[in-house]
């Protein structure tokens, strides 16, 4: 027992100097891991730099999973770390790795820079985290109910583009399912050009269709300002409570 304690300070208390070293050493891997994989991904690597970078990728594989269990070993409450949201980060970077990597989640190691935050203590970030999900909880029925029409709006603009451009473009839109592309980027603005109607009923249907979304994409960012408004308030009134 003497044992977990004093492990126990070298992995969750960073005021403590074996803490702080043990966190550093951890955070500065996240970076490190997190760099490698983006340089992993350019083309026409050496096959050298390829075998390094699957090396270094595998010891940040063994680490993580070595950290990942020692939490658990030292946890008070250790289901409470599993399903906690810095836990389920913390799996999901090891996971690859159990998974014999037949799925590439490597990505999702950025996530932990959320720890890093934590790990630091800033209270400046704190409190904005804290804001956050106020927010988030203040609006989650609307944000739920605006996903649900979005949703309905870019199948109905998958079935109606399908519709009109399937006959002069059989391959671009060979399904309601390919014609789903489509309308992602149309409802969100951006329309890359790689695929577009060339149909004048096509380029009518086009064009409501990016009115709607002007329409639906600037909701979720009017309702997150006034939420965000609204626990900025009530953070302060706690904090002034509390004074």
């Amino acid at each position: 027992m003497k044992f977990r304690k004093k492990l126990r300070i070298v992995v969750e208390n960073s005021s403590t100097r074996a803490g702080r070293i043990f966190n550093i050493a951890i955070q500065i891997l996240i970076i490190i891991s997190i760099a490698l994989y983006a340089v992993s991904t350019l083309p026409d690597l050496q096959p050298q730099a390829v075998q390094l970078l699957e090396g270094f990728d595998l010891v940040c594989y063994i680490i993580f999973t070595i950290e990942y269990l020692l939490r658990i070993y030292v946890a008070k409450k250790p289901l409470k770390y599993i399903f906690s949201f810095y836990g389920i980060i913390d799996f999901l970077a090891i996971l690859p790795f159990i998974a014999s990597r037949q799925f590439d989640l490597r990505a999702l190691r950025i996530l932990r820079i959320f720890k890093i935050l934590s790990a630091l203590k800033l209270t400046r970030y704190s409190i904005a985290i804290k804001r956050a999900a106020i927010a988030l909880r203040l609006i989650r029925t609307e944000l739920v109910m605006f996903m649900t029409i979005a949703g309905i709006f870019i199948f109905l603009a998958s079935a109606g583009i399908f519709y009109f451009e399937h006959d002069a473009q059989p391959d671009e839109f060979a399904s309601i399912f390919h014609s789903l592309w489509w309308a992602i980027i149309t409802f969100t603005t951006v329309g890359y050009g790689d695929v577009y109607p060339i149909t004048a009923g096509g380029r009518v249907f086009t064009f409501f269709i990016l009115i709607i979304g002007l329409g639906i994409v600037t909701i979720p960012a009017g309702l997150i300002a006034s939420a965000l408004t609204k626990a900025r308030e009530i953070v302060e009134e706690r904090r002034e409570d509390e004074g």
